[in-house]
């Protein structure tokens, strides 16, 4: 993917991540916890071009859950049309937890996987070892699920790179690539370019960064040809000093910017195509 790319007028995947593991409604009343309201908000994202939703489980206190992950989907699926569903396997200690991810039914069509373990905030950290990321892998290839690679740094795509080199993944590739504090990549546009240089030849990449970085550099992946996520998981704020009201606020701002870059965002089953995954 490339500046090139662009230019050809390819289109742009949008994936929203409504919400994650870490901050709750303390930080935002506005953050979907519970299965009912996380599809509600996913539905109104789908309409206004979101191609892919990325899907964390909470329980009833709205702390992580990943056994929670059947039940959001289960909202989601009867709430939207045809959006793609991709679980999380990240964020858990355990491979037991990461797992639950890739053991819904029916199945998603894909899930993220991260690269390696990450540091986040002051008593956040994950445990994530080569071990578990092939075990993943694997069952993510037997079961036909897509994966999305996650990068926090330049380490991770390296992993990436060791996957591809291994033949445990199936191109296109897809790499997310994540900006933001603690031991992710610095959210700044020259980084963006060298992950970017440095992917894996015939990956395709999406972007994501954190609170203030997520529209600059989003806003960057499209012109690099690029793919993007926007979303409550990864930024609580329209502007500064604004709380996000709900997500399709940020998906209708990428829309915008994608439609007036000259690009057009890709529908589930033109970024199914994309992605190899028909």
């Amino acid at each position: 993917m490339s500046y090139e790319d662009y230019l050809d007028d390819r289109k742009v995947i949008l994936t929203v991540a409504p919400t994650g593991g870490v901050h709750g409604k303390d930080a935002n009343p506005n953050l979907p916890e519970q299965p009912a309201e996380i599809a509600e908000q996913v539905a109104a994202c789908e309409d206004l071009g979101a191609a892919i939703v990325h899907l964390h489980g909470r329980d009833e206190h709205g702390e992580n859950d990943a056994a929670r992950l059947q039940d959001v989907n289960d909202a989601v699926r009867e709430r939207c049309d045809d959006i793609i569903v991709q679980n999380t396997t990240g964020g858990q200690s355990t491979y037991d937890a990461r797992v639950q991810g890739i053991r819904t039914d029916p199945l998603p069509e894909m899930a993220s996987l991260d690269m390696g373990p990450f540091n986040r905030g002051q008593h956040i950290i994950t445990e994530h070892t080569r071990h578990n990321i092939d075990r993943l892998a694997a069952e993510m290839r037997e079961k036909d699920i897509k994966p999305e690679l996650e990068c926090f740094n330049n380490g991770h795509l390296n992993e990436a790179h060791r996957l591809v080199e291994r033949d445990a993944i199936e191109e296109p590739y897809y790499v997310n690539l994540i900006f933001g504090h603690g031991t992710f990549t610095p959210p700044t546009p020259r980084n963006v370019l060298n992950m970017v240089s440095n992917l894996p030849e015939g990956a395709e990449f999406n972007l994501l960064a954190v609170g203030p970085h997520q529209l600059p550099l989003t806003t960057l992946s499209v012109i690099l040809g690029g793919h993007v996520r926007v979303g409550m998981e990864d930024n609580l704020y329209l502007r500064r000093g604004e709380p996000v009201q709900e997500n399709a606020q940020l998906v209708e701002r990428t829309a915008r910017i994608v439609d007036l870059l000259g690009c057009e965002l890709a529908t589930p089953d033109e970024a199914r195509e994309r992605l190899g995954m028909t």
